[in-house]
């Protein structure tokens, strides 16, 4: 399952309309663009917003992502084409749990280890995610707290 089965992330509509926003942040820059698009884009976002929107986006794209990896039937190897892959480049699925617990066992205080298309194995610290760095939208993610 990945991010772009199950776009756009959505977050609850607003208790208040968007202009009481306006004192940090001009409504129309952020309204209705896509969680994504955010992420992609973090330097255009207003600097006195920037940080939340990269902590608060960051994390809501994370954890939705993460939630929806969760599964009562799930676990174990993968077969099909990931399984193929996963086996190709990482020699076998045993040494790829190695590496990807390795990577997760390597991270400082809060942050995340993820599986990209290409099968590397990369981490972020805190809510960031490849997303953010230009990358691709990954195939699996651990939070590592």
């Amino acid at each position: 399952m990945n991010a772009s089965n199950n776009y756009p992330f959505t977050l609850p509509d607003l208790p208040y309309g968007y202009e009481l926003n306006e004192a940090v942040v001009s409504a129309p820059a952020l309204q209705g663009l896509p969680l994504v698009s955010l992420l992609r884009n973090l330097a255009t976002i207003p600097d006195e917003v920037r940080t939340a929107v990269r902590n608060n986006g960051g994390g809501h794209y994370n954890h939705s992502l993460f939630w929806q990896w969760m599964s009562p039937q799930g676990g174990g190897e993968p077969g099909g084409e990931l399984g193929e892959q996963i086996v190709r480049a990482h020699g076998s699925y045993q040494q790829f749990v190695d590496t990807f617990s390795q990577k997760a066992l390597g991270v400082f205080g809060s942050g995340w280890v993820w599986l990209q298309p290409d099968m590397t194995i990369v981490t972020t610290p805190n809510q960031d995610n490849p997303v953010m760095q230009g990358g691709d939208e990954p195939l699996l993610g651990l939070d590592v707290w």
